[in-house]
């Protein structure tokens, strides 16, 4: 039992030296400033669309583009219709897109079409047509600045931006909720600090910019493992590009609330986590010895918590199996786990209900579902401990999620936010 406790303390002890200076991000976020913006100039944007049997909700997205603040004479809206079995090549046109359509039973995901979206606009159109693209998902609704906001970030300097990621539906249930939350904090209390203290963001599934250098220099989108935005975001990290964010572009999407899905969903994230640094590893870890930081950043977010996670669970249940053979009680075990998740319950805990607090104006649902979620958050992302365990074994495939939540900007807003 002293082995254990011992195991147990050093697993505690090892998310910790993992995970500290995460720590140091919250007041970054919180007090330091942000730099004024350089002198501005308007660009020309192309925004790319890839959506699959998506007709509920793609209309939303384009009417929120078409009344950006921006002026649509600078924006071009281009739609992939990938494998579509529905209307939604139909439901882009008629909102105003210009419409690709793509059919394979072998290339098949995001990053499959969107690089045969981009294949299709560079043999259409001039190589300089756009100064560069935006990437949504079709279940997006835009603030009218987005784009508005992301250009003054590009203008910056900045070749690859990400942007604030907030929910339309964050009052369905506790599985909504927990994504969402996570994607607040992600956006201020990740990428948010990292941009105020001069270190490299990273793309997270949708609402993100690059510019055409960045396009070209990689040479299209080669980005096609389960997380091509985690790819996408690591390949050019560790070729030196310092990856934006901007707190004023805010987005909104739809989060699962059914557990299956978003259990498949996550599996995914998880699968595609471990091919990332399986094909970047070594760069990574390179970059590390260098004393690059954004590696180390990179690294900590797509691997050790899922490790030390799988491998504890394993330990521990190895040391109940042989306590039950041996006749042995497996009380102490059980303390001891028990312990453990409590101390990991009270963190995450903190984690989320800092972020309800600091983000309470722009969470979109009754103030006491915004406080019971907070509760509920830590069980959500227990929930990544078994997924992360069977991602390591279980073969993963992409499947498209359901979207089904059709809502405009207005009616996000009409949500009681008090």
């Amino acid at each position: 039992m002293e082995i254990l406790q011992t195991i147990n303390f050093i697993f505690a002890a090892a998310f910790f030296l993992c995970y500290f200076y995460q720590f140091f991000y919250i007041p970054a976020a919180l007090f330091k400033k942000e730099k004024p913006h350089k002198p501005e100039k308007k660009h020309r944007f192309a925004v790319l669309i890839c959506a699959r049997n998506e007709e509920k909700v793609i209309g939303n997205l384009i009417e929120s583009i078409r009344r950006q603040t921006y002026g649509m004479e600078n924006i071009r809206i281009f739609v992939m219709a990938d494998n579509c079995t529905d209307s939604t090549a139909a439901a882009a046109r008629r909102a105003g897109a210009f419409v690709y359509k793509r059919f394979s039973t072998d290339k098949i995901g995001k990053g499959f079409a969107l690089e045969a979206l981009l294949e299709n606009i560079l043999r259409d159109y001039p190589k300089s047509w756009f100064d560069g693209f935006f990437v949504f998902d079709a279940d997006n609704v835009l603030e009218e600045n987005y784009i508005e906001e992301m250009n003054r970030t590009f203008c910056d300097g900045y070749r690859i931006i990400t942007s604030y990621r907030n929910s339309k539906n964050y009052g369905d249930n506790w599985i909504s909720a927990g994504y969402a939350l996570w994607f607040l904090r992600e956006s201020r209390y990740l990428n948010g600090a990292r941009m105020l203290l001069g270190n490299s963001c990273a793309v997270s599934g949708t609402g993100f910019f690059f510019c055409r250098e960045i396009l070209e220099e990689c040479g299209g989108w080669p980005f096609h493992l389960l997380t091509e935005d985690i790819e996408f975001s690591v390949h050019n990290i560790v070729n030196g590009e310092k990856i934006g964010f901007c707190k004023k572009a805010v987005l909104y999407d739809e989060q699962p609330t059914s557990f299956r899905q978003s259990w498949r969903q996550r599996m995914r994230w998880a699968k595609g986590y471990l091919q990332v640094f399986g094909k970047y590893g070594k760069s990574l870890l390179s970059g590390i010895a260098k004393g690059d930081f954004s590696s180390f950043d990179m690294t900590m977010n797509i691997m050790p918590a899922a490790v030390l996670s799988v491998c504890s669970v394993a330990i521990n249940s190895a040391a109940a199996v042989f306590a039950l053979f041996a006749g042995e009680s497996i009380l102490p075990i059980v303390f001891s786990a028990a312990e453990s998740l409590f101390n990991m319950y009270i963190t995450l805990f903190l984690i989320g209900a800092v972020t309800t607090i600091s983000e309470w104006k722009r969470i979109h649902t009754s103030p006491v579902k915004k406080i019971f979620y907070t509760f509920t958050f830590p069980l959500f992302m227990f929930t990544y401990i078994p997924i992360s365990f069977a991602a390591l074994f279980r073969k993963v495939e992409w499947k498209p999620i359901t979207h089904s939540v059709s809502v405009t900007l207005a009616e996000i807003r009409e949500k009681k936010s008090a």
